[in-house]
C-alpha cells in the first residue's frame, strides 16, 4: 500500500491516502465541512493521495465513472496523513456504504515523534486549562523550573528551545523564547505537541514545538458558552516553608586562616524549625468566562469563527519572613479569537486569523504581615501591575494549481506591549537580606528578619517596553511520480523596544541603587540595562518525499538556516550563515496494511539566538558593586555612618560603557545545534488495541554563552608575543564578556586602547582552561499501550526511561533561575565549570502517564490522567577549592556561593541527591443530560486529587557568607524546598454548545 506524503510539522494541514480498487474511471473525493473539496483520479495500481488540505472532519468518497460507490468519514491530524481502504466489493453502485476505518489505525506516512490532543480530547479529559498542561500529555516533555513559570522542556533541553505556533504562524515569547502565546482554550481544534523527528521544512528549536489550530466556520452555524469555577474553599492548603537544619561540616584545611583551617557555622543558628514562610493562606480562586461563534456567512464560500475568553484571579501571596509583608493580587487574562475562511474557487482558499492576548497581573494591596501572629498589618501600597497585550494578524492563501501542484503563502505579523503600572512609588532603597543586619544597630523588639522598608523593587521597566514580529513563508509542493518535492522559504524579523530592568528609580531619580547586608558589612549594588535591539531568521529549504515501493517512504530534505543579531544602534553582532541541517526519515509498512510500522529519523536542528542575546551581551549594561562597613541602621533599614572597603567593582565588567559588536563576540562564532536519531515502530495488538516502542538520542553538538575571563585572552596574547598591557581597555573595559562557543576555537578580536590596530586571538579550549567542551547528551526509552476512543473508552499508557548527562543545561539555568539566554554564569570562567559535569536538570529518569474516559451511559463520562516522575537532581554550590573559601572569578563577592563546590568538595549535579517521586492524579466527571439533547455540560474536575505537594525544586545554595577570615556560613536555606506541587483543586463548569 502507498504510504502517502509526510505531513509538515508545525503545520495546519494533513494528508488522506490508501487503496482502491484498481479500475478505468475510478476517482476519490474529499469534502470537508467548510465545503472544500479534493478530487484525485486513482492510479493504475489503486492507489491515491490527497495532499496538504486543512486538518478536520472529510467525508471521502470512491467515485466511478462520477457515482458515489463507497464513503468513509475521517479525521485528519496536523503532520499526519490518515488511512482509507476501499475493498472490492464496493464497485458497484448497490455497494454504496458510509462508515467509519477500523480503528486503531497507524500512520505510515509520518516519522515525526508527535502527540495530537483534539478538541473531543480536551472536552473529556480533567487537565489545566493551558497549552503547556496539554503538552506535558506528550512523553518526554517535563514542567520547566519555578523560576520560569508555566515553562516545559521537551527532551532534555532547556525551557527556552522550543517553538510555538498558532495556525502555522510562530508566536513564541519574542524577547527571550521562554513560552508562547495560545489560542483561548475553547478555539482549540487540535494542538500537536512534537518531541523531535520534524522535517526541513521547519526548524529553529532543539527542545520541541506546540502548534496549536483553531477552529473555523463550517456550513452550519454553531455557538456555545462556558462558565468554570474554582472556588478557594475547595482549594487544599498549601504547605508552610519551615527552615531545615542542614548538616555542619567539618572543619577544611586552609594554609591561609589563621590556625589554618576553614570553620562552618550556620548563618543563623535560631532559624532551623522556625517559619521561613507562611504559605498556609496562599491561595487562589478563580473564574473564566467563554463563548463562541461560528458559521457560514456566505454557504460553502466564506465561513466566520469568534471565540473570546476571559479569567479572573484573586491570589493571597505571604512573602517568605524576611520580606513581612503579604500581597492580596487580582489577575485578569482575555484571550479573543477570529478567523475567517474564503473558499475564492475551488481551488483557492485564504485563510485569516486575528488573535489578542491581555493579561494583566498583580493588581491589588501589599500590606505589612506579623509572622509571628500570623495576622497582616498596615496597608503599605498598591501593587506593581504588570500588563501585557500581544496581537496577532495572520494571512494564509493555499492554491491547488494542479492535482500535483500546490502552493502557500503565509505572512504575519504581531505586536507586544509589556510595560509595568508601578503602585508601589515609593523612593526608598530596596532593603536585600535585612536578616543579616548588625542587631547592635536596631531598635528593641527588632525580630529576627531585621528592618524593611515599603520598597519592593531592585529595578524598574520601561512603560514603552515593546515588541514585535512579522514573518513571511512560502511552500511550494509539487508530485513528480514516486516523489513529492517542495521548496521554500521561511523568514522572521524580530524587534525589541526598552526591553530589560532600569536601574533608576522613576519616584526618585537620583536613586539608581539598593542595599544588601551581609554578616560582616553592606554591599551598595546597582543593576540596570534597559535597551533596544532587531533580530532576523531567514532560511530556505528543499524536501523529497520518495515513494520507494509501496510499502516504503523515504523523507529526505535539507534546511539552510542564516542568523543576524543587531545591537541597539543596528549593527550586527552575531551573523551566522549557511548553517546547512540535513533531515532523513524512513517509514516501513510492514505488512502493507497500516498495521505494522517500523520508522527512524536522523537530523540536525539549528537553534537562533533570541533577541535577549543583545541585552548585557552587546549593549551596554551596568552591574556594580561596593562594601561598605556602617555604624547605624536607620528606620527605613538604610545603613548609616558608611565607610568604604574598596572601590566599585563589577563583576563582569558591566560600567554602563558602549561595546565594540565586533569585540563582544567570537568572529568565527557557530550557532547552537543538535544531532538527534530516533527508531520505533508501531503496531497493532488486535483491532482495539495499538503498542510500540521509540528510542531516541540527542547530542548537543555546540552552544553559544558568554566567558568573562580576560585574564586567560591575555595570557594567550603573552604567548603569542603580544602586550596585553596595550589593549587593556580592550580587555578589561566595556567587552569584558564575550559570546563564544565553548569547547570550540573561538577567534576573538582585541584592539589597541588607542584603536590604532587590532589582532585576532585564537583561544582553544585549553587556552580557557576548561576541562571539556560541551556536553549535553539525553537518551530515552518510551514503550505505550493504546485503545483509542470508539464511542466508550480511550486509554493510554506510556513508560518513558530517561538518562541525560553533561555540563551545561542549555540556554539558561534552572538551579537558580538565570534567564539570561545563552549569557548564563556557565563558561564564564573555567573555575565556575569545574564540578559542573553531572546531571542534567530537565531529564527524569522515569515518567509514566495515563490518560484515559470511560463513557458510562451517553449522559455520564468519567476521566482521568496521571503523571508520575522521579525527582530533579539536587546541588550544593558553594566556595571555591578544597581550602572551602575561593572566588577566584569574584561572583560570590562576600555572597552565597557560586561554584560547584561545597565545604572543600567538589559536587557535581545530582551528586547531592533528588528530590522526590510525585504523582499527579486529575480526576473528572461530565454530565451532560438527555433533555438537553447532550449539548448542555456540567463538569467536575479535581486537578491533584491526593493534594501531593512535595517538593520539586531545592534551594542549590549551600554556602551563604565568608568572613574573609576563617568562617564560612552555611545557608539555612540550603536544601529546602523553593517551589512545591500546587495543592490540590476542584474545577467545576458549565457549558452549552449548539
Amino acid at each position: 500500500m502507498s504510504l502517502g506524503g509526510v505531513a509538515m510539522a508545525q503545520s495546519t494541514t494533513g494528508s488522506i491516502f490508501g487503496q482502491a480498487p484498481a479500475a478505468a474511471g475510478e476517482t476519490v473525493s474529499a469534502t470537508n465541512s467548510s465545503g472544500l473539496t479534493r478530487e484525485v483520479a486513482v492510479d493504475s495500481s489503486g492507489r491515491f493521495q490527497i495532499s496538504n488540505v486543512p486538518v478536520g472532519v472529510y467525508t471521502v468518497s470512491l467515485k466511478k465513472d462520477g457515482a458515489v460507490v463507497d464513503t468513509r468519514k475521517v479525521s485528519l491530524a496536523p503532520n499526519a496523513g490518515t488511512v482509507v481502504t476501499f475493498s472490492a466489493e464496493t464497485t458497484s453502485l448497490s455497494a454504496v456504504t458510509v462508515s467509519a476505518n477500523a480503528l486503531p489505525s497507524i500512520d505510515v506516512s509520518s516519522v515525526s515523534s508527535s502527540t495530537v490532543i483534539t478538541a473531543a480530547d480536551l472536552r473529556k479529559l480533567p487537565i489545566s486549562r493551558d497549552a503547556e498542561s496539554i503538552a506535558l500529555l506528550a512523553p518526554g516533555t517535563v514542567k520547566g523550573s519555578g523560576f520560569f513559570p508555566n515553562a516545559v522542556a521537551f527532551g532534555g533541553s532547556s525551557v527556552s528551545e522550543n517553538a510555538y505556533y498558532v495556525n502555522g504562524y510562530n508566536t513564541g515569547e519574542p524577547y527571550k523564547n521562554l513560552g508562547g502565546f495560545a489560542l483561548p482554550y475553547g478555539a482549540i481544534d487540535q494542538q500537536e505537541t512534537l518531541t523531535g523527528g520534524y522535517s526541513a521544512k521547519y526548524g529553529r528549536s532543539d527542545g520541541g514545538v506546540i502548534n496549536q489550530i483553531g477552529k473555523r466556520g463550517t456550513n452550519e452555524w454553531h455557538f456555545g458558552a462556558q462558565a468554570v469555577w474554582q472556588p478557594r474553599f475547595l482549594e487544599g492548603t498549601p504547605v508552610n516553608n519551615r527552615y531545615g537544619n542542614p548538616a555542619i561540616p567539618a572543619d577544611v584545611a586552609n594554609p591561609a586562616s589563621p590556625d589554618g583551617f576553614t570553620h562552618y557555622q550556620l548563618e543563623d543558628p535560631a532559624k532551623p524549625g522556625t517559619l521561613n514562610q507562611y504559605r498556609n493562606d496562599n491561595k487562589e480562586w478563580e473564574t473564566t468566562y467563554s463563548a463562541y461563534l461560528g458559521g457560514p456567512l456566505i454557504q460553502d464560500k466564506l465561513f466566520m469563527f469568534l471565540a473570546a475568553e476571559t479569567t479572573k484571579t484573586q491570589t493571597n501571596n505571604v512573602e517568605s519572613a524576611v520580606n513581612q509583608k503579604v500581597q492580596y493580587n487580582r489577575d485578569k487574562h482575555t484571550k479573543f479569537y477570529g478567523k475567517l475562511d474564503w473558499n475564492i474557487t475551488d481551488s483557492n482558499i485564504l485563510e485569516l486569523t486575528a488573535l489578542n492576548n491581555q493579561k494583566s497581573t498583580g493588581a491589588g494591596s501589599t500590606y505589612a504581615f506579623d509572622n509571628d501572629t500570623l495576622k497582616s498589618g498596615a496597608y503599605i501600597n498598591k501593587n506593581d501591575i504588570t500588563k501585557d497585550n500581544a496581537q496577532f494578524y495572520l494571512g494564509h492563501f493555499t492554491s491547488y494549481i494542479t492535482d500535483a501542484a500546490t502552493l502557500s503563502i503565509l505572512y504575519g505579523k504581531a505586536h507586544f506591549q509589556d510595560p509595568v503600572v508601578y503602585g508601589n512609588q515609593s523612593p526608598l532603597p530596596f532593603i536585600s537580606r535585612p536578616y543579616n543586619q548588625n542587631t547592635a544597630y536596631l531598635p528593641p523588639g527588632t525580630g529576627p528578619n531585621g528592618i524593611v522598608n515599603a520598597q519592593g523593587n531592585t529595578t524598574w521597566t520601561s512603560p514603552k517596553a515593546s515588541n514585535s514580529t512579522h514573518g513571511l513563508r512560502v511552500d511550494f509542493d509539487y508530485k513528480l511520480g514516486d516523489h513529492d518535492l517542495a521548496v521554500g522559504i521561511d523568514n522572521m524579523s524580530y524587534g525589541a523596544k526598552n526591553q530589560g530592568p532600569d536601574n533608576q528609580n522613576p519616584f526618585n531619580p537620583a536613586l539608581n541603587y539598593y542595599w544588601r547586608y551581609f554578616p560582616t558589612y553592606v554591599q551598595k549594588r546597582t543593576v540596570g540595562w534597559a535597551t533596544s535591539m532587531t533580530m532576523t531568521q531567514k532560511a530556505y529549504y528543499l524536501q523529497d518525499d520518495w515513494q520507494v515501493s509501496s510499502n516504503v517512504l523515504l523523507n529526505i530534505g535539507v534546511r539552510n538556516d542564516h542568523f543576524t543579531n543587531y545591537n541597539d544602534l543596528g549593527k550586527a553582532f552575531v551573523d551566522e550563515k549557511n548553517q546547512w541541517e540535513p533531515r532523513i526519515g524512513a517509514s516501513w509498512d510492514v505488512n502493507g496494511d497500516s498495521s505494522f510500522k517500523i520508522y527512524g529519523n536522523v537530523g540536525r536542528y539549528y537553534l537562533a539566538l533570541p533577541d535577549n542575546a543583545a541585552e548585557r551581551a552587546a549593549n551596554r549594561s551596568t552591574y556594580l558593586t561596593q562594601r561598605f562597613s556602617y555604624t547605624g541602621i536607620d528606620a527605613n533599614g538604610v545603613p548609616t555612618g558608611l565607610t568604604a572597603l574598596g572601590p566599585v567593582t563589577s563583576p563582569d565588567g558591566e560600567f554602563g560603557l558602549p561595546k565594540d559588536p565586533q569585540q563582544v563576540t567570537a568572529r568565527n562564532l557557530k550557532p547552537e545545534y543538535v544531532d538527534e536519531f530516533i527508531a520505533g515502530f508501531d503496531k497493532k495488538l488486535n483491532d482495539s488495541w495499538t503498542y510500540g516502542a521509540k528510542a531516541m538520542w540527542r547530542d548537543l553538538k555546540t552552544a553559544i554563552d558568554d566567558e568573562c575571563s580576560p585574564g586567560q585572552i591575555a595570557t594567550k596574547m603573552t604567548s603569542m608575543g603580544l602586550d596585553p598591557g596595550l589593549y587593556g581597555d580592550s580587555l578589561y573595559g566595556a567587552s569584558y564578556c564575550r559570546l563564544i562557543n565553548p569547547g570550540l576555537t573561538n577567534n576573538m578580536l582585541v584592539k589597541t586602547d588607542d584603536g590604532s590596530s587590532s589582532v585576532l586571538v585564537p583561544m582553544t579550549q585549553k587556552d580557557w582552561g576548561y576541562i571539556n567542551g560541551v556536553r549535553r547528551k539525553i537518551g530515552s526509552l518510551n514503550m505505550y499501550l493504546e485503545h483509542p476512543f470508539d464511542g466508550k473508552w480511550m486509554a493510554r499508557l506510556d513508560y518513558t526511561w530517561s538518562r541525560g548527562f553533561g555540563n551545561t543545561e542549555g540556554q539558561v539555568r534552572s538551579d537558580f533561575g538565570q534567564g539570561d539566554v545563552s549569557k548564563t554564569e556557565d563558561w564564564d570562567s573555567w573555575q565556575l565549570m569545574d564540578g559542573q559535569d553531572g546531571e542534567l536538570a530537565n531529564v527524569r529518569k522515569h515518567q509514566i502517564r495515563f490518560r484515559g474516559a470511560y463513557q458510562i451511559t451517553p449522559e455520564w463520562l468519567v476521566s482521568g490522567t496521571l503523571l508520575a516522575q522521579s525527582g530533579t537532581p539536587k546541588e550544593c554550590l558553594g566556595y571555591y577549592g578544597p581550602t572551602g573559601v575561593g572566588d577566584p572569578t569574584g561572583y560570590n563577592n562576600g555572597g552565597s556561593g557560586n561554584y560547584h563546590w561545597c565545604h572543600g568538595v567538589r559536587i557535581p549535579s545530582g551528586k547531592a541527591g533528588h528530590t522526590p517521586w510525585t504523582e499527579l492524579v486529575n480526576l473528572g466527571v461530565h454530565y451532560a443530560p438527555a433533555f438537553a439533547d447532550h449539548k448542555l455540560g456540567f463538569n467536575l474536575d479535581v486537578i491533584n486529587a491526593l493534594n501531593q505537594q512535595r517538593p520539586i525544586q531545592t534551594d542549590a545554595a549551600g554556602e551563604s557568607a565568608y568572613d574573609g577570615v576563617s568562617t564560612v556560613y552555611v545557608n539555612n536555606s540550603y536544601g529546602d524546598g523553593i517551589y512545591w506541587q500546587p495543592p490540590r483543586t476542584v474545577r467545576l463548569s458549565v457549558q452549552y454548545d449548539y
